[in-house]
């Protein structure tokens, strides 16, 4: 009996319960091979199995064993390719492994020479950057000598200004961007992963840099979560520009595990040559700005991984030693045992939450953007601000821009934490959901009434101006006028030849000026209601209306608190319940989007001049781009109703004038004609079926932040056609990688430049001034996947054209 029960465990913890399943439900439990290989506890049983196998009898165990080899070659068969992400970390993974050999002792040697430069481990860069492209690595390598780049490099004489570019600013800046060449641009993407396989593992948890499992998202989730029990909260806006100082500390940084001089003189000479691209703040990083170096993420996340440990050494500080001195260290619940138990995700069993220590420090860093939290007194907060900018700025050699003190998170109207607005706010009890619930529908109901009595006055007002005309005309007739009628008598002013609907239209001008003067709405359903009908009206039914309206509007306005005591049973005395909330920019998306000419100043939606010349499905992918970054990005956010709004009565309205100015029809036909193809635009009612798909449509990897650095967040660019491309002037696709021919050249222009640190609105932020009004090649695909967001302007070799 044990005996096979433990045949059956080996087996199990062989076989793949998926694969199990997938048997099961297609049939094939009933099936016998014999073709599996037996485990030792099956060997020994041959005998007994195969009396079994005589008499038409099968062990689980031998069921089993003989339908997952079975299923093996089938599950195979029908896998499914694997995405472009997925292939990226098959690449990375391999050349993981390369590096690990070199680990002697816990340090790294010969890196640039037996890994960095070897052909195949630059090739594997460079189908990274391919996959970063959207560009197929199955294709030819084109003009990238991979051979003689691997020579160079081992031998120490790879050239690092002769594979680099400058651009320019045409503006009174004079803002000059250096930028790498495709064969330097494999070279620093091969030193990424492998500096990224070195320090990586050793990052702190309180890093959200588009680690593995970490990201953006993981970010706002852990600052929302912890904003909810803190008191004070601020962030450290850091500013500096990559100088020798900065350098030669990461440099001594680096060489804690890394033991190669060749890979620092490398890294030296890309420094000399400004190829490098790291600035502390500036502009957003993570937004595939061509301004952000390859080497950018892995180097700013080693040399601020610094400032994560010293944030340890502070929370212990504050948190277990520096309260109580009468606490003993050794004892069971000490705050510096409980500090460290905490610290490895442990609980204290022998306190409880309401025994919790009354100092509590949070931090998160995303890249350059740090966020910490304080629950406890202010001068706790000050005390840790003050000690974390004294390390930023004297160890670690960089400026801090903001100055201001911690601000109480319940007062302060939120926090600018990674392009989004995160606040504080108190968690309603079901008692005054019942009362917003009930105040709104009063509210509601309120405003229907309203609706109604002014629909109904402008109806009749409307019976009175044709009934006002009826009388001029009938004025104008001999046997129906009436001599002594006021019309008659003011009939000697009107002016020979004028016609009756003129006249008719002076005589109501002349009879509104009193109205007009003294009224703000000139609008002509007010007029028609408040001033020709509602005097008309019978006084008891205006009173009654009026009354109605009054009441209502102070029963909503009234406080909660008062509404409450009228509850059979309050809970007043309950603690309040905080939580984190994420808000997404409105405001600044609304400025963003009349800055793009989407919109008017009044916040009508408009047709985009820029994008008129370009063909129809790529005028829809751009604004399909907008509305797929708006829901991926703002889905969780408590005011995502608002982006449905500016969705559908903006973005979408636009499109389709910008058709309609186009081909110069109606916009009703156009939502008839190209009705299919606006559907990628989703509607209000739609957009949450498409977060459904667009979750259950993409797969793990894609998810995945590190893998899609510079890709998940980048935003959207404007781009104007400049020219088509005809034989006597051919060009090629500048998205690297790509060998196909460009139909068309785009004007690139930088529409925007917001201040570090911005708001995320859906845009390309941060262009730099250099590269407004660069003339790029792009193809039909490459185009629509820089308006999707499928690349980004990284991507883009602007130096194809010199």
């Amino acid at each position: 009996m044990f005996r096979k029960r433990n045949i059956v465990l080996d087996l199990l913890r062989r076989v793949d319960r998926g694969y199990v399943e997938t048997l099961i439900s297609r049939g094939l439990w009933i099936r016998t091979v014999s073709t599996f290989p037996k485990s030792p506890l099956l060997a020994t049983n041959n005998a007994e199995m195969a009396s079994k196998e005589e008499t038409g009898m099968f062990s689980l165990a031998g069921e089993l064993a003989s339908l997952v080899e079975e299923s093996s070659s089938h599950v195979d068969d029908d896998s499914k390719p694997r995405g472009r992400m997925e292939l990226k970390r098959s690449l990375e993974l391999r050349l993981k492994k390369r590096v690990k050999e070199q680990c002697i002792d816990g340090k790294f040697s010969d890196l640039l020479k037996k890994v960095i430069a070897r052909p195949e481990t630059l090739r594997d860069a460079y189908d990274c950057i391919r996959l970063n492209s959207n560009v197929s690595i199955t294709e030819s390598n084109g003009s990238v000598a991979f051979d003689s780049i691997a020579e160079e490099l081992s031998s120490g004489v790879f050239d690092v200004a002769s594979n680099t570019f400058s651009i320019v600013a045409r503006d009174k800046t004079k803002e000059v961007l250096v930028l790498p060449s495709v064969a330097l641009k494999v070279v620093q993407e091969a030193i990424r992963i492998v500096l990224e396989v070195v320090f990586s593992p050793h990052f702190s948890k309180i890093s959200h840099s588009c680690r593995s499992g970490r990201g953006r998202a993981s970010a706002l989730k852990y600052i929302s979560n912890n904003i909810s029990r803190s008191d004070w909260c601020f962030t450290l806006s850091l500013n500096k520009k990559l100088d020798v100082s900065v350098f030669e500390n990461l440099l001594s940084v680096m060489d804690e595990k890394i033991e190669d001089s060749s890979l620092s003189i490398l890294l030296r000479s890309m420094f000399e040559a400004r190829v490098l691209n790291l600035e502390f703040g500036g502009f957003p990083k993570g937004h595939g700005l061509p301004q952000e170096g390859v080497l950018s993420r892995v180097l700013m996340n080693i040399y601020l991984d610094r400032f994560d440990h010293e944030f340890y050494r502070i929370s212990m500080r504050h948190e277990a030693l520096g309260l109580d001195s009468k606490t003993d260290e050794d004892s069971p619940g000490s705050k510096l045992r409980s500090w460290f138990r905490r610290q490895a995700g442990e609980q204290d069993l022998k306190s409880t939450p309401e025994q919790d220590v009354a100092l509590r420090v949070y931090c998160c860093r995303f890249m350059d953007e740090i966020y910490l939290s304080v629950s406890g007194p202010k001068k706790a907060a000050i005390d840790i601000r003050y000690e974390a900018i004294g390390f930023l700025r004297n160890s670690l050699h960089l400026d801090i821009t903001d100055e201001t003190d911690p601000s109480p998170c319940e007062a302060t109207s939120g926090l600018r934490v990674l392009g989004t607005l995160v606040k504080k706010n108190v968690r309603e009890s079901p008692t005054v959901k019942a009362v917003h619930k009930l105040k709104e529908k009063v509210r509601l109901f309120a405003l229907q009434k309203e609706e109604a009595w002014t629909l109904g006055t402008v109806r009749i007002g409307k019976k009175w101006l044709g009934h006002g005309l009826k009388k001029v005309k009938e004025s104008e007739i001999k046997g129906l006028a009436d001599s002594n009628s006021t019309l008659s008598q003011i009939s000697c002013h009107r002016k020979a030849g004028m016609e009756t609907d003129h006249w008719y239209k002076v005589l109501l001008r002349i009879w509104m000026e009193d109205v007009l003067r003294t009224s703000a709405d000139r609008s002509e359903e007010f007029v028609l209601s408040k001033h020709v009908v509602e005097p008309t009206v019978p006084q008891e039914l205006r009173d009654a209306f009026y009354k109605f309206q009054k009441a209502a509007a102070a029963y909503v306005s009234s406080e909660t608190a008062n509404v409450e005591a009228l509850l059979p049973c309050p809970r007043s005395h309950d603690r309040p319940v905080f939580f984190g909330d994420v808000v997404a920019p409105t405001n600044a998306i609304g400025r963003r989007l009349y800055r793009y000419g989407l919109i008017t100043a009044k916040g009508y939606a408009r047709s985009n001049s820029m994008l008129i010349l370009q063909d129809t499905a790529q005028i829809i992918d751009w604004y399909s781009g907008l509305v797929r970054r708006w829901v991926i990005w703002y889905e969780g956010c408590s005011n995502f109703d608002e982006i449905k709004v500016l969705i559908d009565n903006q973005v979408r309205m636009s499109c389709i004038r910008t058709l309609a100015a186009k081909y110069r029809i109606h916009e009703n036909e156009i939502e008839k004609r190209l009705d299919l193809e606006l559907s990628t635009i989703p509607s209000a009612e739609d957009i949450e079926q498409e977060i459904q798909h667009e979750k259950l449509d993409s797969p793990a990897f894609d998810r995945d932040e590190h893998l899609t650095y510079g890709l998940s967040n980048s935003g959207l660019c404007l781009l104007s056609l400049s020219r088509l491309v005809s034989e006597s002037r051919p060009c090629n696709c500048f998205v690297i990688g790509c060998s196909m021919a460009a139909p068309a050249v785009y004007t690139l222009h930088a529409m925007e430049r917001q201040k570090f640190p911005g708001w995320k609105t859906g845009f390309s932020v941060c262009i730099p001034s250099s590269l407004n009004g660069r003339r790029i090649g792009l193809c039909k695909e490459h185009l629509k996947d820089l308006y999707i967001g499928q690349i980004s302007l990284q991507a883009v070799d602007f130096g194809a054209w010199r």
